[in-house]
């Protein structure tokens, strides 16, 4: 498939109380949230016309927004009928869903105490978040340049967009040596994530996890981590060292966009693409198409 640019395509963006033509959802180029990263996202999947999680997300973006202190003008359930109404308009029963939340225009400055919290919320068809032949053998991962940063320098509860532009480094940095995702280590030296997605290993038959203390609790790591306790596996969450990881016998990543991706290369360390990574995989493939027996409210 040629590549598309996301800013000229077919279809319908919702953007401030109105669902307009892509191409016309657009933002001023003095948006705070431009100048100064106070943004907030969130990325969801649908799968058969439902979106996974949907409730948890839309209630996560609120909360992120909060930790900025911005206030969205909306409730949950109101984000979950846009999203919706987003998808049907779109024609989408499976695709990626972006609720995006910013200030705008209104004063520009450090203090944006006048900005407005904008809303915007698109949908799109995206398959695999990384090529399908790493499905195979798994990602080649590499450390990343930057580390992740203490909880008292930064939002790291907040899926702030801010947070990410060194993650955008660090998998440029990767890249360019032919790697395919970079690992980062947090600003102690401990083991965080991916760029993108949270980070499980197995050890013994055991499922390590890094302690989320200074980056975010993805809805999918703590979906994966309930799968696991329910097939009878051990789950360990606690701080991870890079000299750990001689002893894993398996590696893999999760995400909303990443799903659950298996790791097989760490600065040329390689794992197998093994039976908890597989088990976990096909069971997290089966609850996201799970019909969900009535729609929740966010009450």
């Amino acid at each position: 498939m040629a590549f598309q640019p996301f800013d000229d395509r077919d279809g319908f963006i919702w953007i401030n109380g109105k669902m307009l033509p892509w191409r016309e959802a657009k933002i001023h180029v003095l948006s705070h949230g431009l100048h100064y990263a106070s943004s907030v996202f969130e990325g969801e999947r649908m799968y058969d016309g439902t979106i996974f999680k949907s409730l948890e997300h839309s209630k996560r973006l609120i909360r992120s927004a909060e930790i900025l202190g911005m206030q969205v003008p909306l409730t949950p359930d109101q984000i979950e009928e846009i999203k919706y109404e987003v998808m049907e308009a779109n024609g989408l029963k499976d695709g990626y869903v972006r609720p995006v939340a910013w200030r705008g225009g209104e004063q520009m400055g450090v203090s944006a105490r006048k900005t407005k919290t904008h809303v915007a919320v698109a949908g799109w068809h995206w398959g695999t978040y990384y090529p399908e032949e790493k499905q195979v053998n798994g990602l080649r991962l590499k450390t990343a340049p930057w580390r992740r940063p203490a909880p008292d320098t930064a939002p790291t509860q907040s899926k702030a967009a801010g947070l990410y532009m060194i993650c955008t480094m660090s998998k440029h940095a990767i890249e360019d040596e032919g790697y395919d995702d970079a690992l980062m280590l947090d600003y102690r030296g401990y083991i965080a994530e991916a760029s993108a997605a949270n980070f499980f290993a197995v050890k013994d038959g055991v499922l390590l996890t890094p302690t989320p203390d200074c980056f975010l609790n993805g809805i999918t790591r703590q979906t994966v981590m309930a799968l696991a306790k329910d097939m009878g596996i051990k789950v360990e969450e606690r701080h991870l060292k890079p000299e750990e990881l001689s002893q894993f016998q398996e590696i893999f990543l999760t995400g909303t966009a990443a799903e659950i991706t298996a790791v097989g290369e760490i600065d040329g360390q390689r794992f197998t693409v093994g039976p908890v990574t597989k088990r976990l995989k096909e069971a997290y493939q089966a609850l996201v198409r799970q019909k969900p027996k009535k729609l929740v409210k966010a009450g």
